[in-house]
């Protein structure tokens, strides 16, 4: 790729980022940020797509491709991607979020 201003930036922007939240503490509060708001939009899924009755299966498929994309990204390449913070916050966000549906689920079978 060339070596352009906009590549530049976002480069350096990137080891900004990641030179942020290279502290241990800032990461494990980035994660949990990160879970809660995956359980929030869960949630709110679920919400709104329990009322609008024929949006169901539409919805249930999107939500299966976007886990079964993140779990294959994650979960692929494991030793080359080992310190991606983005990756690790995206992963840590499907699992608040699918762990809402199961919570969700469960409250509807009692």
């Amino acid at each position: 790729m060339q070596r352009t201003r906009l590549n530049t930036l976002f480069d350096n922007i990137q080891i900004r980022f990641n030179r942020l939240f290279a502290n241990p503490w800032r990461r494990i509060s980035l994660s949990l940020i990160g879970l809660l708001f995956g359980f929030f939009v869960g949630q709110a899924v679920s919400t709104t797509a329990g009322q609008e009755a024929y949006w169901d299966i539409t919805i249930a498929v999107f939500l299966i491709l976007f886990t079964e994309t993140i779990s294959r990204i994650a979960y692929s390449q494991i030793q080359q991607l080992k310190k991606n913070l983005w990756l690790d916050i995206l992963n840590i966000f499907k699992i608040g979020f699918v762990y809402s549906l199961y919570f969700e689920a469960l409250k509807l079978a009692s």
